[in-house]
């Protein structure tokens, strides 16, 4: 039979509010220790007690658990929501990547505000030789954007490794000249290479005019626009996708240089890194159609997935 709540509330008010132990509070109440303890977790049933881990730190893992199971995930990172949520999810990736193990001998990243974030989270250390490859092109048409190279030096130079570029814009204004540019023996080298890394880290981009292929020239608003008609949700690595995971305009995608969807799909390390309101749809976008295999997200953006995905 429950207890009274009167008695529930007072057992749970002398061990989390007054310190006693156990013992102490079924002297004071008549009652044996056995049935303080069972108290208390009627008291954390119901609601009474509620206990958080605060810390920059802190991890949801009863929602991580809840995305490994709906989606398949090899593994899920759930920060708590706070005002610096974006911060605290590069770092969270930051800590992510610098426990894998094994480590990866080379490592293939898209580039972009995220990422960029993760690379000034990383310690100096984190690893050691790990060779860094972009997996798609960053060279900037707009001087006020343009960190992928930096981005990618950065992470490498913190594992005492080598970046590997990819000197090529993100998108070309014709599909042969990708054609072609692609063909070139350096660039070749370079996304073959991509295609053989051990492990891949990358975020992705929202469908609106903050976008950084927007802010980056590529892509004017009202291309975006155009995108959004076409049922665009965001972009991973520079390919516009729809809620299914699939690309939106094959023309445009004929004119983007960098690995294909279906290399994320296929890679058996792939970390996807993403956080805030606005990211929610292309989020979901990308754990339910299998481009990911860790994700690592703030808890608004986990319970959004697993809410709209029972």
């Amino acid at each position: 039979m429950p207890e009274s709540g009167l008695q529930v509330v007072r057992v749970a008010e002398l061990y989390y509010d007054e310190n006693k132990t156990q013992d102490e509070i079924g002297g004071l109440l008549g009652i044996t220790r056995w049935k303080v303890g069972r108290l208390l977790a009627q008291a954390r049933e119901q609601g009474i007690v509620r206990i958080e881990i605060v810390h920059p730190l802190a991890r949801r893992l009863g929602v991580e658990r809840q995305l490994r199971d709906r989606f398949g995930l090899k593994d899920a990172v759930v920060i708590p929501d706070a005002d610096d949520v974006s911060s605290r999810v590069a770092q969270a990736a930051a800590d992510y990547l610098t426990a894998l193990r094994p480590v990866p001998r080379t490592l293939g990243i898209s580039w972009g505000r995220t990422l960029d974030g993760i690379a000034n989270h990383l310690k100096a250390g984190w690893a050691s030789g790990v060779t860094v490859v972009q997996i798609n092109g960053g060279v900037s048409l707009n001087r006020r954007a343009g960190t992928a190279a930096t981005t990618a030096v950065t992470i490498a130079q913190k594992a005492a490794g080598q970046a590997v570029l990819l000197p090529s814009p993100a998108i070309l204004e014709r599909p042969e000249t990708k054609l072609a540019i692609e063909a070139d023996r350096t660039v070749a080298a370079v996304l073959e290479r991509a295609g053989e890394a051990s492990a891949y880290l990358y975020s992705a981009g929202v469908a609106d005019e903050s976008s950084v292929l927007v802010d980056s020239g590529y892509l004017t608003r009202a291309d975006v626009a155009e995108l959004v008609r076409k049922g665009a949700v965001g972009d991973v690595v520079g390919r516009y996708i729809d809620a299914n995971g699939n690309t939106v305009d094959p023309g445009l995608d004929e004119r983007t240089v960098g690995l294909g969807l279906d290399r994320l799909r296929a890679a058996e390390t792939a970390i996807f890194v993403v956080a805030g309101d606005a990211k929610h749809d292309v989020a979901r976008a990308v754990v339910t159609s299998g481009l990911c295999t860790v994700l690592v997200t703030d808890e608004a953006t986990a319970r959004a997935m697993v809410e709209d995905n029972p």
